[in-house]
């Protein structure tokens, strides 16, 4: 098994306000700022890319839609989650909802061809197989003006 590696260009919060006095925000932001965004891991094993996207308490087939897109993978999820609580003298009602999309560039020698995905116990699995073909690399010639 080898891991795919891409750059990351998610901004690490915590480390990028280390004076926390000016901004806070108290202990639940990060929770609430981890509600905007899916998830993700991705790793190569047996000739295969498996991207794992953690999307808990939706229904993959009303609200979890997979496209392959030149040459992307894109994981499309509408979250719905209410709560209520209702008593003689009080009633709350709390609702969450919003489309989330993530895109991921397959690498090269992937085949969109038998793309399988499961859904279990809030991890979506997507397998995308990998072709043994390489891509080619082109030299793109530079013009003087």
């Amino acid at each position: 098994m080898s891991l795919v590696r891409r750059l990351s260009n998610e901004l690490n919060w915590p480390t990028l306000f280390p004076d926390r006095s000016f901004f806070d925000l108290g202990d639940g932001w990060t929770e609430a700022l981890s509600d905007l965004s899916i998830r993700v891991e991705e790793f190569e094993d047996g000739g295969e890319l498996i991207v794992r996207a953690e999307i808990p308490g939706v229904d993959p087939e009303k609200d979890v839609e997979i496209t392959k897109v030149n040459g992307s993978l894109r994981i499309s999820v509408q979250r719905h989650k209410e709560e209520k609580q209702e008593s003689r003298r009080r009633y709350r009602s709390e609702f969450h909802y919003g489309s989330f999309t993530r895109t991921i560039p397959l690498p090269a020698g992937t085949s969109e061809k038998d793309v399988k995905a499961t859904y279990v116990d809030g991890i979506l699995e997507v397998h995308v197989p990998l072709n043994s073909v390489e891509a080619k690399a082109e030299r793109i010639p530079i013009s003087r003006q």
